[in-house]
């Protein structure tokens, strides 16, 4: 079996699983944020439930809209927070909290063979750990919060085999742009995604984030790494309980293999309206912009913040952008700023925010109005994702997004560092 195959086996209290199979299976954690856990709680009303299957296995987080933009916001966290209170589940507060996929990683609270279901489509996140995460609707949520199981249809897995050592500025957010745009928004419906091979070995933590981040993306129901030597550096001295570590079989079968040589790879960019709509940096020709946005649970940890601060070191923002930067956690900004980037962001010109999602679902923090593009290190650029529908998303790493804050049109980093 593959690592999904197995994980979902071992949850579901069976000694194989094949993809298409229906199971029940327990998991190890529910998430729900602002948006979608008042959803969810008003269904676990409905269900006659008194309480949570473990407290400390529900975890909610405050995160798309918080700080509170106006009084709906406000009250949707006022709902979260008191369900949080009276159910005694784990919450974290403004001023404590983060995105939720950066925040829970830190925290440990998310482990290797972890099954994992968040009501929030980003979820997959933390198959970067070896853990088996995926998203949910608020009412599966619901469900899960009361009886700590949920459904499944076991998925195929198609496996990702990256060759070559990464070229300067290159990351995971170029390897995962670059492979949806091979293979399609919906080039893996309903299917893992298992990202391995010689480039992934040398992949940081946090690049991993970022391409498990961006598996929904292509349509996968999760993305996964094999937990390494990284991983449990990484989560050794976070995991706030025992975990377990698979690994896929010799002989497991895959719906499909593919095999990419990125030794030669560029930046890559995503156009409007579309993730798989990519071309690499030196082929997105004079296209100016009049925002960047540098964060997210994409690309919002200490590693693409230091990129951006090394870009961005010793220039201006250009006079016609905005440059808004906005750190995955708490614990993220404090390090920023003890190791000076903060200040490099505020001196170039930049805006710096508390950890929110903001801007990257259209929320609050730097809407774009019409006509308006950005470039931005978030996951998604649909039409109006970021505001007015006739305005434009330009999907990109943190050095490129650093580069063309500075440049005032998309560049790449070799034109200013």
């Amino acid at each position: 079996m593959t690592i999904t195959e197995k994980i979902l086996a071992d949850h579901a209290g069976l000694v194989e699983v094949h993809p298409g199979q229906l199971i029940s299976a327990r998991v190890d954690v529910v998430l729900g944020n602002d948006i979608t856990a008042p959803v969810a709680i008003e269904q676990f009303a409905t269900l006659g439930a008194d309480r949570v299957f473990d407290p400390q296995r529900v975890i909610l987080v405050p995160d798309h809209f918080t700080p509170n933009k106006d009084i709906k916001s406000a009250e949707q966290v006022k709902k979260v927070r008191e369900f949080a209170r009276e159910h005694g589940t784990v919450y974290f507060e403004v001023g404590q909290m983060g995105i939720e996929h950066c925040l829970l990683p830190e925290q440990g609270l998310v482990v290797p063979g972890d099954l994992i279901i968040g009501a929030d489509s980003h979820t997959c996140t933390y198959g970067a750990l070896g853990a088996l995460a995926t998203g949910v609707g608020s009412t599966d949520m619901a469900a899960a919060m009361a009886t700590g199981q949920t459904w499944f249809r076991v998925p195929s897995t198609l496996k990702f085999v990256f060759y070559g050592h990464l070229p300067p500025w290159v990351g995971g957010k170029d390897l995962i742009l670059y492979t949806i745009g091979q293979i399609g928004v919906d080039g893996a419906q309903y299917q893992a995604m298992e990202f391995t091979g010689e480039t992934i070995a040398e992949l940081s933590m946090d690049g991993r984030f970022t391409m498990a981040n961006m598996a929904v993306e292509a349509g996968a129901k999760n993305g996964i790494f094999a937990a390494d030597a990284k991983t449990i550096s990484y989560i050794g001295e976070r995991a706030r309980r025992p975990f377990k570590v698979y690994r896929s079989d010799p002989d497991a079968e895959y719906a499909a293999v593919y095999e990419f040589d990125v030794r030669n790879l560029e930046p890559q960019v995503a156009f409007p309206f579309l993730p798989e709509n990519v071309k690499p940096v030196s082929q997105a020709g004079p296209v100016e912009i009049a925002q960047v946005v540098i964060g997210s649970c994409t690309n919002g940890r200490l590693e693409d913040l230091a990129l951006a601060a090394r870009v961005l070191q010793g220039h201006q923002v250009h006079r016609d952008v905005r440059l808004i930067v906005i750190p995955g956690t708490q614990e993220i900004y404090l390090a920023a700023m003890r190791q000076g980037y903060i200040e490099t962001f505020i001196t170039a010109g930049a805006a710096v925010s508390t950890p929110t999602c903001g801007p990257c679902l259209g929320g609050h923090m730097g809407i774009l109005a019409k006509g308006e593009r950005a470039v931005s290190t978030t996951n998604r650029n649909f039409v109006g994702r970021m505001g007015h529908p006739e305005s434009e998303v330009y999907l990109a790493n943190p050095a490129v997004a650093a580069a063309s804050a500075i440049l005032g049109r998309i560049a790449s980093p070799e034109e200013v560092v």
